[in-house]
Parts: structure tokens; C-alpha cells; sequence
């Protein structure tokens, strides 16, 4: 690096998709610095389900959330919560996204998900074993269930939803569950299960390895707020709580906090909300599954980790500012005792709240602008970890491409420009 305060390219933001972008933008020969106010993965990367997500192609709703609006504001501890104080300032992009559910719109959401996922497993291959740790991630699947008779035709309704897309699926009769998870309750019906999923040992494990990597590698991190930036001749200026930065580009990838940052540096204001996500975690409860299990009717999901068991799923619209509601946690234990045999223990259980960055379209923004000095990767909603290293692959595609004709065809449907 030139002086102390410059950089080659600077990424903002420590998160999953920040930290793997890192990784490989160091392997292709960049001077990388990596800048946050928070310790690496702290953010919404700390505490996600852990499932690698490649089944979920559809956006996060569909027009029955109009039926479901009522008891979104009503419901302080349902699953899907609208905070009804922050619903004047939700409103606009509350009514982008029932634009995107017309016909034509949302078959483009979907096209763009399934691209990033259907990419997604074997790009999470390439990074964990370029960095010497490919038993972070277990393929092993992951299940659908369902408890009550009525709710059948909803599950097979979802399977060819699924079929349409090309998502590998089969439906698992009550028996089939059993054997592979003998302490699930004998209410479960049965379910789908989803071959070419699988999901995380720990997420803030995976976060470490990066990290680790990406200094082994040379990248250089600060823990530093992002007070402002622009673009100039050279470069990029960062202005951070402790003096500025600068760099020949910048990489915006710090999730829900995104929006000031593209702004002040493409002049484009972004319809960027964020998705509250809470947990609980049972550090006692090692044994109960072989691997995710989400529920059709109670509608979370459960994640084997060494750590315990995860419980996630939540959904709350609130805002950056608004305290968490831990019993939107609290519930989770609730809704998931249900499903077993005998009950979860509780005991030391840790619950936690993260912001998941979302755009009206449920696409992210991955893209190269202002000459190529901007580049961006945020808005990934619950699909973060999924998407990281696919995503990263894609940013460094944009990195070294050609200034004067950079092929930018393959970010077409995640451009910022679309907004």
C-alpha cells in the first residue's frame, strides 16, 4: 500500500459476503483492506440459520401477504411482524414489493434467485476449499415437515412450485421422516425433502475461517464507522470515525447499512429495508436432528450446530432503530416443542437479533459503477450466506474487468440501475 490510509480496494462491511468478496479478491492479486465498526461477522453473519438455502427461488412474499396484513400488525410474536409504528415509513416499500408480485416482475425475482442459488453449492465447494475447510458445510439435505392432514394440498402445491423451478425435491412419507429423525413427534405427517441443500457447522465459525484466510492472504481490516464517502479522480475518498481512506475502488457490502453509503457515492437513493431475523439458541440440544428441519405450519426452521440447536425463521419489519423484541425469540422455543417427542431443553439458551438487508424485488445489488470505481454486493435478504460466494465470484469478475468495456451481462438482473 502507498501510504497508511490507501488501499488498492477497500471493502466496506465484515460481514459474510464482505469477508468472502475479501477472500477472493486477495486470491486474484488485489491489495485488499476490509473496513467495519464491528468485529468480522457480528452482524447479521453472527446469527443466521446456517442453511444453505438453494430450495428458496421464490421471494420473500407472495400476495396472500394482503390477508396477512392484519395480524402482521396485530401479532407482536407471529411470524412474519409489521411494527405497526414504522409502517409510515414502510409503506413505500411495502407497496414496491405488491409491485413486484405482478405477473411479469415477479418472474424476474425468481429467474435471479435461482441463478445466484443454483450457483451458490458449488461456488461454497471452491471457497471452503481453497481455504483448507471443506467440513464446515455438510451437504446432507435438509426437510420440510408438516403436522396436520389439511395441510397436505399446501405441501404439494409447494413441491411443484419447486418442480417448476428444477429444485431437486421428494415428498418423504411420515415413515421416512421417523427414520431419519426418530425424535421428531409422531404428529408429522411427512414432508419434502430437498437433496442438494445443506447447511453450516456455525456460521461464525465459517466467519473465522475467512477471516483467517483473508489475512493469511494479506488483507488488512479496521474496525472503523464509515462516516461518508465520494468519488474522485483517482479513486474513492472514505471518510471513517478515525480519518479518511482512500482507494483506487470500494466494494459496499455492509448489508442493511448500505443505502447512505451507495448514495453518497452513485447519487442513487435505493429502496433498502431491512428484515428483523431473531434466534434462539438450546447450547444442550446435540442430538435431536441429522439436519434442518423447517416446519410448513409454524413456519421456522431448526439447525443442528456443535453448539446446540438453532431455532430461526422470524421475520420483523421495524426498522434499524427500534429496540429487539426477544419474546419473538422466546417464541421460537415454544412453536418448536411441539415437534418432538419429548420437550427441548431451555436451559442457558441464548437468544439474538440481526438485520436482514432486503430490497423490494427480494434480488440483491451486485454491480460495477462509477467507472468501475463502486462496486456493490448487498440486499441479499435471508439468502446472505447462501449467496456469499457465489456472489464474491461475481465480484471479482467486476473487479478486474476491462474499464473501458467491462462484460457486465451476468449481473444484469441485480444492477443498481434497475431501481
Amino acid at each position: 500500500m502507498a501510504t497508511p490510509n490507501s488501499a488498492d480496494i477497500v471493502v466496506v462491511g465484515a460481514g459474510i459476503i464482505g469477508l468472502a468478496c475479501a477472500v477472493q479478491l486477495a486470491r486474484q492479486g488485489r491489495q485488499v483492506r476490509v473496513i467495519d465498526a464491528q468485529a468480522p461477522g457480528l452482524g447479521a453473519s453472527y446469527g443466521n440459520a446456517g442453511h444453505l438455502a438453494t430450495e428458496q427461488v421464490f421471494p420473500i412474499a407472495d400476495l396472500s401477504i394482503l390477508k396477512r396484513l392484519p395480524a402482521m400488525l396485530l401479532d407482536p410474536t407471529g411470524p412474519l411482524r409489521l411494527d405497526w409504528t414504522y409502517l409510515p415509513r414502510a409503506l413505500p416499500w411495502f407497496i414496491r414489493l405488491l409491485l413486484n408480485l405482478r405477473p411479469a416482475p415477479y418472474r424476474r425475482s425468481v429467474a435471479g434467485i435461482r441463478a445466484l442459488n443454483e450457483a451458490s453449492l458449488g461456488a461454497w465447494q471452491r471457497l471452503l476449499h481453497t481455504i483448507g475447510q471443506p467440513q464446515l458445510l455438510r451437504e446432507d439435505g435438509s426437510l420440510l415437515v408438516f403436522e396436520r392432514a389439511e395441510s397436505r394440498a399446501a405441501l404439494d402445491a409447494v413441491q411443484q412450485r419447486m418442480i417448476s423451478q428444477g429444485v431437486p425435491v421428494a415428498f418423504w412419507s411420515a415413515e421416512a421422516v421417523h427414520t431419519a429423525a426418530p425424535q421428531l413427534s409422531e404428529a408429522i405427517q411427512g414432508g419434502l425433502f430437498f437433496p442438494g441443500t445443506g447447511h453450516f457447522l456455525d456460521p461464525y465459525t465459517v466467519v473465522g475461517a475467512l477471516v483467517d484466510a483473508a489475512k493469511a492472504l494479506g488483507v488488512d481490516f479496521l474496525q472503523q464507522r464509515v462516516l461518508d464517502a465520494r468519488v474522485d479522480g483517482s479513486g474513492v475518498s472514505l471518510l471513517t470515525d478515525q480519518g479518511a481512506v482512500t482507494a483506487r475502488q470500494v466494494l459496499i457490502a455492509c448489508g442493511a447499512h448500505s443505502a447512505a453509503l451507495t448514495a453518497a457515492l452513485t447519487g442513487k437513493r435505493v429502496p433498502l429495508d431491512t428484515e428483523r431475523g431473531y434466534h434462539l439458541m438450546l447450547p444442550h440440544e446435540h442430538a435431536r436432528l441429522p439436519f434442518a428441519v423447517t416446519s410448513l405450519e409454524r413456519k421456522f426452521i431448526m439447525t443442528p450446530m456443535p453448539g446446540g440447536l438453532r431455532l430461526a425463521g422470524t421475520v420483523e419489519f421495524a426498522g434499524l432503530q427500534r429496540p429487539a423484541n426477544m419474546q419473538r425469540a422466546w417464541q421460537l422455543h415454544r412453536l418448536a416443542n411441539g415437534l418432538f417427542r419429548q420437550p427441548l431443553n431451555a436451559d442457558e439458551a441464548t437468544p439474538w437479533m440481526g438485520f436482514r438487508p432486503s430490497l423490494p424485488d427480494s434480488l440483491p445489488i451486485i454491480d460495477r459503477v462509477c467507472d468501475g470505481k463502486v462496486l456493490l454486493a448487498f440486499g441479499h435478504q435471508h439468502l446472505g450466506l447462501t449467496q456469499a460466494a457465489v456472489t464474491a465470484e461475481l465480484v471479482g469478475r467486476l473487479a478486474s474487468a476491462d474499464v473501458e468495456q467491462p462484460d457486465t451481462a451476468f449481473i444484469a438482473p441485480y444492477r443498481l440501475g434497475r431501481f
